[in-house]
């Protein structure tokens, strides 16, 4: 009998680690896994960074918590970097990436409020999403399987069936509709890349039914796809953006940015939150965000990406009866596999290897952005055993 003080809502993995460095952990017992799941990309620094055991020590020491009562001058500074580091004016600390999606859905909404029209609320969202667990964020999502035994649906969302469908979407907009809400790359759905053009063409929809534009960048930004935010790569500019995961680099961080424009109905009193934006969570979000930010970093981001698909793409050749694409942008790297993944996920781990499951039957490799070559080689060697014992033998 399982005697677990826990909630029985993860199917956990027999996997238990004590301490970690850089892209490797060790478990309890001892052995050494080379991790390319990143905590689901969150590990953005890899594991116990001297510059992130640094700051969060000496803050520790300082000061964790007064609330959002008083100003937090380490709030203040992160904010300050993420504004400049993007198009907005104005940021909203929360603790994850579900409670930035739920202040931009809420800032989007208040926006149309205070424009004069409630009515307009809205928000078209798009098949194969993923947008978090709260009940509107799930809503956002509409995955039918998080949405069971928990009551009515949050009402307000309209989604459109096929990702790249522009006329769907230009149907799907009404006298209520608010916002357009997407990722630039489905992550959980896949490592589904939205293309730049439809990107651009969703911008040019927004602005000439005077719609807000929501990007949800808590898997894609900090860095993740070689630049500091993946809608860079289309150039495309959102009114509204969560992000999350990487910001924290494992420190409970998320945010919302918005322009002061799309922002103006969150007034005082209209949303809160008593753990976001604290002096500990954002003095690591800014050595974070100084330490990704910097041009030779996302270089290196870039280049390690490249260089990392090119060597997966010779394992897909080599193994065509168990994976057959590789798809992503920078170190967000998906491989689609033939047999079931959770097949492949277990083969790997039998390698000492971490993955991640996603979508459309993909498995992620995300290692943290500070991956090496050499790192990048002994997985792929990881990997190529991995999947040869899967490999079917050929007749004859």
């Amino acid at each position: 009998m399982d005697r677990s003080p826990l909630y029985d809502t993860f199917a956990r993995a027999p996997l238990a680690f004590a301490r970690g460095e850089g892209c490797w952990l060790e478990t309890t017992d001892g052995d050494r896994y080379l991790d390319f799941s990143s905590g689901v990309a969150v590990n953005s620094l890899g594991h116990a960074h001297p510059k992130l055991v640094e700051v969060l020590s000496d803050q520790a020491g300082k000061l964790w918590h007064v609330s959002n009562l008083f100003r937090i001058p380490e709030q203040e500074k992160l904010g300050q970097l993420l504004c400049d580091a993007s198009f907005a004016d104005k940021v909203f600390f929360g603790n994850s990436g579900a409670e930035a999606v739920e202040c931009a859905i809420k800032t989007a909404r208040r926006y149309h409020f205070v424009s004069g029209h409630p009515e307009r609320r809205r928000i078209i969202t798009f098949a194969g999403a993923f947008h978090g667990r709260t009940l509107a964020a799930l809503a956002a999502t509409g995955n039918a399987k998080y949405l069971e035994g928990f009551g009515p649906t949050p009402d307000g969302f309209d989604q459109i069936p096929v990702v790249d469908d522009l006329k769907a979407v230009e149907a799907a907009i009404g006298p209520e509709t608010a916002a357009i809400l997407i990722e630039p790359i489905q992550g959980e759905g896949g490592v589904r890349l939205i293309g730049g053009p439809f990107l651009r063409e969703l911008r040019a929809l927004a602005d000439r039914h005077g719609l807000l534009l929501i990007f949800d960048e808590v898997q894609t930004g900090i860095g993740r796809t070689g630049k500091f935010f993946a809608h860079e790569w289309s150039g495309v500019t959102p009114d509204i953006m969560a992000v999350a995961k990487g910001i924290g680099s494992g420190f409970p961080l998320g945010a919302c940015l918005a322009t002061a424009e799309a922002a103006k109905g969150m007034t005082a009193g209209t949303h809160g939150s008593t753990f976001g934006g604290n002096p500990l969570a954002c003095a690591v979000g800014a050595a974070v965000v100084e330490t990704v930010g910097a041009p030779e970093f996302l270089d290196h981001v870039r280049r390690m990406g490249l260089y990392f698909k090119q060597r997966l793409a010779g394992i897909v050749d080599a193994h065509p009866g168990v994976v057959s694409e590789v798809r992503g942008e920078g170190l967000l790297v998906g491989v689609r596999c033939v047999l079931p993944v959770g097949d492949v996920i277990a083969a790997m781990r039998g390698e000492k290897l971490l993955g991640v499951a996603a979508g459309d039957n993909v498995v992620r490799l995300i290692p943290p952005l500070i991956v090496t070559e050499t790192e990048i080689d002994e997985a792929i060697a990881r990997f190529d055993k991995a999947l040869a014992a899967l490999t079917p033998v050929r007749a004859g």
